[in-house]
């Protein structure tokens, strides 16, 4: 039976590498969707996690889990890669501390599967990188595996588009981005996504697929960096941005509201545009809008501080050195437990350098999690919200605006509060000591 076949009937096996904000969603996905699924991660600490049944990301609930458990399998044994009829890519894509992209993820992953491939595989690379990634970097190193590309192995690339704590799409709802290298690839691309989402978008290569990704997250980051500099601008002019945007976001046609905030956070924003930056150069073309953006977002959190240090100033003449300060919101984005590149921990360290003493609360993240930065924080507890009493802190700076945070018993506390989010104003609270920054 060939490959084409064996995924139209569903009778292909699935095997996931990554099972983090992207992976795991996808595997459950694919199980749901009629797949076999095999899950590979090298932490076993989620295998086991995942053979009890209990989910670490918001995306995926534990019943998700019970009711796939005859369909999936976890596993730290790559060798199984050799099961698989369908193998995607789903490994993290940072920066390396000069700003450029490490693919050493994608690239151990791919020496791993070529290692372990079969013939008549299709694999799928599906982490967000520079364009021509697939042609240049993933095809190399799976040809290293002695089968043929385009005969015996079949590639393919398809941008996940996961929006962490997004409560109206979910893996199967969002439309799917696909690309085949060549038009047998293209074909088991649309019977296997075909069958996972509801709607899947061909494009004519996986390089068009990866700009198109990369793309989507350039938008963002320029459209966010532009609030952020009006909100500077306007700040001085004694404007409320939030007020002129909620007033231009009426207009029907020609306007898109993004807000400001305390800096960029998550897997994507913060790092694709770089991505693109440093391919842009290979080709002698200067990226100067999008480095702009980057420099804008990536200032930001000093920004906060010195409106932080103002705010103190004013109140008590103490300035930020030995006060004490309390981060409402710790995660990269609001109602979620995600840290990755969270601006939270970049004002961490400032107002620590600074001289602060910082602690924080986050009904979502009750201690730091290990991350590739920060590592001095690893381990922080959270403050209990309910045990928090005048005194307790000399100025709040909320810089995450969970849902589940009780805004009107942080105004209690007496003293004042710099809100990154407007959470304050967008819940009707009294805005007495409360500055916008």
């Amino acid at each position: 039976m060939t490959l084409l076949k064996r995924l139209t009937d569903k009778e292909a096996t699935v095997g996931v590498i990554g099972l983090g904000y992207v992976g795991l969603p996808l595997a459950i996905a694919a199980a749901k969707s009629g797949y076999q699924v095999i899950g590979f991660d090298v932490d076993v600490t989620k295998v086991e996690r995942l053979y009890a049944g209990t989910s670490y990301i918001e995306a995926v609930a534990d019943t998700d889990l019970s009711l796939t458990r005859p369909s999936c399998a976890w596993t730290t044994d790559f060798a199984q890669i050799a099961t698989c009829d369908v193998v995607v890519i789903c490994v993290p894509t940072p920066l390396t501390q000069h700003r450029e992209p490490d693919l050493s993820f994608v690239e151990d992953t791919a020496r791993t599967i070529a290692a372990h491939l079969s013939a008549d595989t299709l694999v799928v690379l599906e982490s967000t990188t520079w364009p021509g990634t697939t042609d240049e970097v993933l095809k190399p190193l799976l040809a290293a595996s002695g089968l043929a590309l385009g005969q015996e192995i079949f590639v393919g690339y398809s941008p996940e588009r996961e929006d962490p704590g997004n409560t109206s799409f979910r893996t199967q709802t969002i439309p799917k981005i696909i690309a085949g290298d060549g038009p047998q690839a293209q074909a088991m691309m649309e019977a296997f996504y075909g069958a996972v989402v509801e709607t899947i978008v061909a494009v004519p290569s996986p390089t068009v697929a990866e700009a198109v990704k990369i793309t989507e997250n350039i938008f963002r980051s320029v459209n966010i960096a532009l609030v952020n500099e009006l909100k500077l601008i306007y700040d001085e002019m004694g404007i409320d941005v939030w007020d002129v945007i909620d007033g231009a976001a009426t207009k029907p046609f020609g306007f898109m509201p993004f807000y400001p905030g305390p800096g960029l956070g998550g897997h994507c924003i913060p790092i694709d545009p770089f991505y693109l930056t440093w391919r842009a150069r290979k080709f002698d073309v200067r990226t100067r809008f999008i480095e702009l953006a980057g420099e804008i977002n990536t200032n930001m959190p000093d920004h906060i501080v010195h409106r932080t240090r103002e705010v103190l100033d004013r109140a008590s003449g103490k300035g930020l050195n030995g006060s004490r300060v309390l981060l409402v919101g710790v995660a990269y984005k609001k109602n979620v437990s995600d840290m990755r590149e969270s601006p939270a921990m970049r004002l961490m360290q400032l107002f620590s350098d600074a001289g602060a003493k910082v602690s924080f609360i986050d009904p979502h993240v009750p201690r730091i999690p290990p991350m590739r930065e920060y590592g001095l924080y690893e381990g922080r507890q959270a403050l209990d919200p309910d045990a928090l009493e005048v005194g307790a802190c000399d100025v709040v700076v909320i810089a995450t605006d969970h849902d589940a945070i009780d805004y009107a018993a942080l105004l209690t506390l007496g003293v004042p509060v710099v809100d990154t989010r407007n959470a304050i104003a967008k819940r009707g609270l009294p805005m007495k000591d409360v500055t916008k920054a």
